[in-house]
């Protein structure tokens, strides 16, 4: 074998990895991105206002239910019940305490084929859950 042999079986090797992960590449980026249909981008920021930029946050899927969310079934009922509409979510009758903690919970996705985006401020953990139920029990509690 001569050397420019092993050379061009070398640029052949490397040209045949770089179509492989060049293949790959779409089909891993696939199994992450939301797919079309009942989905929502879920998070809580401490404060009075979503974190202006960030990463991050909980997807959660429905039919079927799941993408990560720790109360999936429960949070996609509660919703579809709701038509999607996280302000018509009906409110548990709880005592919160009157810590001024701020929360700020921030939903965006498609719900029913309808682009949902939804921010709210509570004025703490407690009064999120109570007017969210499982949709922003994000923690697994």
């Amino acid at each position: 074998m001569t050397h420019t042999s092993v050379k061009t079986v070398g640029a052949g090797l490397s040209a045949a990895a770089l179509l492989l992960l060049a293949g790959a590449t779409p089909a891993a980026h696939a199994d992450t991105s939301p797919e079309p249909g009942n989905w929502l981008m879920l998070s809580v920021s401490h404060g009075e206002a979503p974190a202006a930029g960030a990463e991050g946050g909980t997807l959660l899927r429905c039919d079927p239910p799941g993408g990560g969310h720790p109360h999936a079934g429960e949070a996609c009922a509660q919703l579809s019940a709701a038509d999607g509409r996280i302000t018509t979510l009906p409110a548990e009758n709880t005592l919160c305490p009157m810590i001024h903690a701020p929360v700020t919970a921030h939903a965006e996705g498609v719900w029913r084929d309808r682009p949902v985006t939804w921010s709210e401020t509570f004025p703490n953990t407690c009064a999120l859950r109570a007017h969210t139920g499982a949709l922003f029990a994000l923690d697994g509690t």
